[in-house]
């Protein structure tokens, strides 16, 4: 979570530094953020993700221009004791009120980004690994192996004992790929940190760097009892010791000895704890770059041992969501929050008898999942009921991945109320998203109208038509040559050039289910180890440009006007649409639909 206040007074400590030639060990999780806030890319519009991808892609080729091998590595399994759940909890709250006022103050990150970037992870061939244990530990602990640096953004990185270093996103200079003097290797102009230099510069031991984080980041200790820049302050009244346990022994005079009601003993306890979480582990991560192999199941922490052995290497590859660790271990679950009408239920209600399946699969039917999620404008918590559909009845989880693929995909397509006749000609790649936009269409709360179902297919086409424009088919991702721009993707790209369109927030609410929908079929399609292809999320959607062809469609153009000038994409809009129009027809002559469970608005005929 990193601490409060460290940041602005550690400039002093920082030094001017030209990097290149390196292993990089890069806090993927940080790393996404950082790409998506700091550039131009759509936050209201539900996120242009094909932007993000240019931006990701970029990223990687300067790193590989300067000689930088990079290592990626992104937060799984987080904190099992729960001790950040109220930060984050306050997180998502927080992000409801600034979003009630118009996105004032926050920042939102899309609903499928983190899928996004994992698959461009993948296509570019940059290892990555998603931890299934405290990332932070292990981020610092294979730095340290490996005598290499870490880029992050996260404050607790001052604190762990990195020889080589840290160099914090803020002053990584990417965009600005320099040559050194006299020789033609680039360079990344940056900023590094180091334990030693801070310690210099304040005059204390090293090993009291975890105590003066343990003592800043802790309720008990209220440090503005002790003035203006109290933590400078508190890194002077640290310089006296030479040794955690003296300081540790010293720290009831900062409490108070158990005035204010504070229990001198828990408050110990907990330093003690904070402490704990600066020491580097042994780490499973070089053996996974190394060998491309999972942690020996019998070697797992307690609380990991609920997870069956064959998803520990798919969890660190990251074909598995992260989220399963949380529910096998029976943890509140928060759901994303997005730019939505707030009058309205939340977006996350629609897709949850999708969820209610993953909890199925998961943990058995009659068991609940405790969720998080926005009701109005206030953050609550629901149990949410496990279900089975009966094509799943007799699958077991430790056994999950040796199922028939024909049993796994009746149990994903009976989820979402989809026949496998309903996809025929949809192409291969494409039949999730047709499938998911058939479940949104009749369990969105308010039904969609035509223009919505119209603009997301043809936003479908745009992402298709520039998927196919890539030349590489070794790498589909971010290749420099490109085929020549047709006539469909012109008129497509001029309204895109216009500008995003005034927001409409109904017209968000809807599109906002649709992406919480293909979120949790995602997961649930890996979960059932892929019965269904996996997209390339980055072609799904294009938020200004569905919002912008909603308003030109309820204007009074027609699909066909855009069209016209390309038979193949015309035949590809077709294809999906009378597969969408096809699934409404069976649904609407009572053939059997999905999981009868809180289906929201269901049985609808579009």
């Amino acid at each position: 979570m990193g601490i409060q206040g460290l940041t602005s007074f550690i400039e002093n400590v920082l030094q001017n530094y030209n990097f290149t030639t390196s292993k990089l060990i890069i806090d993927g999780s940080n790393l996404f953020h950082f790409l998506y806030f700091n550039s131009s890319v759509d936050q209201q519009h539900g996120g242009d993700y094909d932007d993000f991808e240019d931006q990701v892609c970029k990223f990687f080729k300067a790193l590989r221009d300067c000689g930088i091998d990079p290592f990626v590595i992104i937060d799984g399994g987080s904190d099992h004791t729960d001790n950040k759940f109220k930060t984050l909890r306050e997180r998502a709250q927080s992000k409801i009120n600034n979003l009630s006022i118009g996105l004032q103050g926050d920042r939102i990150i899309p609903t499928l980004a983190k899928q996004v970037f994992k698959q461009v992870l993948s296509c570019l061939e940059v290892p990555f690994a998603q931890c299934i244990f405290e990332a932070d530990q292990e981020i610092a602990s294979l730095a340290e192996k490996w005598n290499c640096p870490v880029l992050s953004n996260d404050s607790d990185f001052y604190i762990f004992d990195i020889q080589a270093g840290y160099l914090p996103f803020s002053h990584f200079q990417w965009q600005n790929v320099s040559v050194q003097h006299g020789s033609s290797q680039n360079y990344i102009p940056c900023k590094l940190y180091t334990t030693t230099s801070f310690c210099t510069h304040f005059k204390i031991d090293r090993q009291l760097l975890p105590v003066f984080a343990a003592i800043a980041g802790n309720d008990y200790v209220n440090l503005y009892n002790m003035g203006h820049r109290s933590e400078p302050r508190l890194l002077d009244w640290l310089a006296r010791f030479q040794e955690q346990q003296e300081a540790l022994d010293s720290v009831p005079s900062l409490i108070g000895h158990g005035e204010n009601g504070v229990n001198t003993d828990v408050a110990l306890e907990a330093l003690s704890l904070g402490i704990e979480e600066y020491k580097l582990p042994l780490g499973c991560l070089e053996r996974f770059f190394e060998e491309y192999s999972a942690p020996d199941p019998g070697s797992l922490p307690d609380h990991l041992r609920v997870l069956p052995d064959w998803t520990l290497l798919p969890l660190m590859k990251g074909t598995l969501p992260s989220c399963i660790i949380y529910i096998l271990q029976l943890r509140p679950v928060i759901q994303g929050v997005q730019v939505e009408d707030h009058s309205f239920p939340s977006g996350n209600n629609t897709s949850r008898p999708i969820r209610q399946v993953l909890y199925g699969l998961l943990l058995g039917e009659r068991r609940e999942v405790e969720e998080y999620d926005r009701e109005g404008t206030n953050l609550t918590s629901s149990m949410v009921k496990a279900i089975l559909p009966r094509a799943a009845q007799q699958l077991q989880l430790n056994k999950l991945d040796q199922a028939p693929h024909s049993v796994r995909l009746e149990v994903f397509l009976e989820t979402l109320g989809v026949s496998q006749s309903t996809l025929n000609g949809v192409p291969r790649h494409l039949e999730l998203p047709v499938a998911v936009t058939c479940y949104w269409l009749r369990h969105a709360h308010l039904q969609p109208d035509h223009p919505l179902l119209q603009a997301l297919l043809l936003g479908l086409v745009y992402g298709e038509l520039c998927r196919q424009r890539k030349t590489n088919d070794s790498s589909p991702f971010c290749v420099s040559g490109f085929i020549e721009e047709g006539p469909v993707l012109e008129k497509l790209r001029r309204l895109i050039q216009r500008g995003a369109s005034n927001l409409d927030l109904a017209v968000a609410h809807a599109y906002s289910q649709w992406q919480c929908c293909m979120r949790d079929c995602l997961d649930l399609n890996q979960l059932l180890c892929f019965p269904l292809s996996e997209p390339q999320i980055a072609w799904l959607y294009r938020g200004t440009l569905v919002h912008q062809l909603v308003g030109q469609l309820r204007g009074g153009v027609t699909p066909d006007s855009l069209l016209i000038e390309d038979p193949s994409s015309g035949q590809l809009y077709r294809a999906m649409l009378e597969a969408i129009l096809n699934s409404q027809e069976t649904e609407a002559t009572g053939q059997p639909d999905g999981p009868s469970a809180d289906s929201g608005a269901g049985g609808r005929r579009f």
